[in-house]
C-alpha cells in the first residue's frame, strides 16, 4: 500500500504566489453593521486623545450614541474628557475585585459625560507584564461584560501607533474594527508610525482582512504640507487638518472641550465627525523608507547620505592585528 504523500515544495510555492497575487481594493460600500467600530492610530504624544475626546463629544451633540475605549497603557485617552480625573481601568479593576471575589460590573469601568460613555483598558505596570497581552485581556474582559449587545452608533478606539506587537495590531488583525483613521503631523516620526500602520493594513489583507484606513487627522498642521503630501502618496484622504494653535493648545492643557458647537471651534470638529462616519475604508499604499524620507527636504533629513560599510579592522579599534592566515604556504625546492 502507497500513500500519497503531497510535496511540501509545491504547496509552500503555491502559497507564497498566491499571497503575491494582486488584490481588488476593498468594496466602497456602507458599513452593514449598526455600529461603527473604529480605531485610532497614531504617533504617542501627537493628539489622539485631544483629537477622540472632542470628536467624541461633537458626535454625541449630534445626537450619536457614542463609546470611547482608551487602548493606550497609559491610559490617558478619557482624562481631557473628563476635566483630567484619571478613571479606573478595566486592568486594574478586574484585579482588585478578582481578590475579593467579586465580579467587575459596568458601573466600576465605565463613565459617562455630556452623552459619551467612554473607559480605558489600561496595562501593567512598567516592566511587570506584556501591554500587547494586556490589550487582549482587556477585551475579553469586554466580552464578558457584554460588549457585543452593547448599543452605540460608534465606538472610537484609541491604540498606540508605535508598538508593533499583535495585542495592539488587534483591530486590525481580527476584524475588530470597520476602518482605521490615523492621526499625524507634519514630522517624520508621526508619519514614519502613520506609514507603518498602513503595512499592517495591507499585510493582513493579503492574509484575507477586510480592515482599511478611511483617512488621515492632521494634528498641530503648522501648514508646511508633509502630511498633506503623505496621505496623497499613500492613497488616502485628509479628513481634517486641526491648526497649530495657542487657544488648541492652552484648553488641551486644561482639559477644556472644544469639540463642541458653544465654541469657536464647534465647525471644525462637526465636519470631522461628518467626514469620519462618511469615510469608507481605503485599502493604502504604503511608502519605502526612501518614500517617506522623501516627502521631507534633504536639509531636514540628512537625505542622499551613501552608506560607508565598517571594516574589521574599524570595529577591534587599538585590538586590532593580522589574523593569521589557515592558507598552507610551500617552500620553494
Amino acid at each position: 500500500m502507497t500513500l500519497d504523500v503531497p510535496n511540501i515544495k509545491d504547496i509552500d510555492q503555491r502559497l507564497r504566489d498566491e499571497a503575491n497575487e494582486p488584490l481588488d481594493d476593498i468594496p466602497l460600500t456602507e458599513p452593514t453593521k449598526k455600529t461603527q467600530i473604529i480605531a485610532i492610530y497614531g504617533k504617542g504624544g501627537i493628539g489622539k486623545s485631544f483629537t477622540l475626546a472632542n470628536l467624541s463629544n461633537m458626535m454625541a451633540e449630534q445626537g450619536k450614541r457614542v463609546l470611547l475605549i482608551g487602548c493606550d497603557p497609559k491610559s490617558d485617552t478619557t482624562s481631557l474628557l473628563f476635566g483630567g480625573k484619571a478613571c479606573p481601568t478595566i486592568i486594574e479593576t478586574s484585579t482588585k475585585k478578582k481578590l475579593a471575589g467579586e465580579e467587575v460590573q459596568i458601573g466600576d469601568v465605565c463613565f459617562k459625560r455630556n452623552g459619551v460613555f467612554a473607559m480605558e483598558l489600561g496595562g501593567p505596570e512598567v516592566g511587570r507584564g506584556c501591554g500587547g497581552r494586556g490589550i487582549i485581556h482587556g477585551f475579553e474582559l469586554l466580552e464578558k461584560l457584554g460588549f457585543h449587545d452593547w448599543d452605540f452608533d460608534y465606538v472610537l478606539l484609541d491604540f498606540l501607533g508605535d508598538v508593533v506587537c499583535g495585542g495592539f495590531g488587534l483591530p486590525i488583525a481580527r476584524d475588530m474594527a470597520q476602518k482605521v483613521i490615523l492621526v499625524g503631523s507634519n514630522d517624520l516620526q508621526s508619519l514614519y508610525v502613520a506609514n507603518n500602520v498602513c503595512s499592517a493594513v495591507e499585510y493582513f489583507r493579503k492574509l484575507g482582512g477586510n480592515v482599511g484606513v478611511a483617512g488621515l487627522v492632521i494634528n498641530k498642521d503648522d501648514g508646511t504640507g508633509e502630511a498633506q503630501a503623505f496621505a496623497k502618496a499613500v492613497n488616502i484622504p485628509v479628513l481634517a487638518a486641526i491648526p497649530q494653535d495657542e487657544e488648541l493648545r492652552r484648553k488641551s492643557a486644561n482639559y477644556q472641550i472644544v469639540g463642541t458647537n458653544a465654541g469657536p471651534w464647534g465647525a471644525l470638529f462637526g465636519a470631522l465627525a461628518e467626514a469620519v462616519a462618511e469615510a469608507p475604508p481605503i485599502r493604502p499604499a504604503p511608502l519605502d523608507q526612501d518614500g517617506l524620507l522623501g516627502l521631507f527636504s534633504p536639509e531636514e533629513t540628512g537625505a542622499g547620505f551613501e552608506l560607508m560599510p565598517a571594516t574589521d579592522a574599524d570595529m577591534r579599534g587599538k585590538n586590532a592585528k593580522p589574523k593569521k592566515s589557515l592558507e598552507v604556504v610551500y617552500d620553494d625546492v
